[in-house]
């Protein structure tokens, strides 16, 4: 059909349609009608309009053809829709697609359907997991927490140890330290001459103390035999008062001097 041909079928289709519509709008007869008909407008009036019986006879004629060929337009624009492969096909295979295309879109229905089935049952599953492991979780979270109280009391005993232990590592570091800055300190004080001086000077008052010590004990044995003598006794008393004195003097010597050589 060219293009006038289409023109005027579709003229005459739309004015058939047309004039029918606003005849069922009119109502029943004037005979039957109680009413003034719209705008004075009777079925005959209307009537009239119709397309020429020649055009109306041509116009059914070619209506199935015409019906037809759209469908089949539909028909194959949704073919290719649903199998983009087919848009290169021959209208014969094409129209053979078509035949199954319903069985086949009933099919591909019913697996969605069964899909959607599927994953409702899925969701209400994992809905169900989710509040399971969460009420899990939460007892998990929990004994945890328990647990790293307990095992910060047990440790935390165990902490004050060995911070108490580092904190007296690092005091004898210091003290260590202290050391060696008074033993360098001396050593750029004394020369090695000094320190010959000061340990001949050390071992003469040991020498000396060791001989006080053998008179005061020798003056306290006599003390022991003649402490029932009188004026005897004072003596004694006195002169082992001065060794003991002299002595001392000497050991406070001797500790002054082995602080100085240290």
């Amino acid at each position: 059909m060219d293009c006038s041909y289409e023109e005027e079928f579709h003229e005459t289709l739309e004015q058939r349609l047309l004039v029918t519509e606003l005849t069922q709008l009119l109502g029943p007869s004037s005979q039957e009608r109680v009413m003034p008909p719209l705008l004075g407008l009777e079925k005959a009036d209307l009537l009239e309009l119709m397309p020429p019986s020649e055009d109306f006879v041509w116009m059914r004629a070619r209506l199935p053809l015409e019906v037809e060929e759209q469908l089949k337009k539909k028909c194959f624009t949704l073919l290719c829709y649903h199998d983009p492969s087919s848009d290169s096909d021959s209208e014969t295979l094409k129209a053979a697609k078509v035949w199954k295309l319903a069985e086949v879109l009933v099919g591909e229905k019913q697996q969605c359907q069964d899909a959607k089935s599927q994953q409702k049952e899925q969701i209400v599953l994992l809905e169900k997991k989710s509040a399971t492991y969460s009420q899990v979780l939460l007892r998990c979270l929990a004994l945890l927490q328990r647990l790293l109280q307990e095992h910060r009391l047990k440790t935390q005993s165990e902490l004050d140890r060995i911070n108490a232990q580092y904190l007296e590592i690092k005091c004898s570091a210091m003290i260590l330290k202290l050391r060696m800055e008074e033993l360098k300190i001396l050593s750029d004080t004394y020369t090695a001459e000094k320190v010959e001086v000061h340990r001949l000077i050390r071992d003469r008052l040991e020498g000396a103390i060791r001989l006080q010590e053998q008179d005061m004990e020798k003056s306290r044995q006599v003390l022991n035999s003649y402490e029932v003598l009188g004026d005897e006794f004072d003596r004694l008393v006195k002169e082992y008062t001065q060794l003991k004195q002299a002595t001392e003097n000497k050991r406070w010597a001797l500790q002054e001097f082995s602080k100085a050589y240290r």
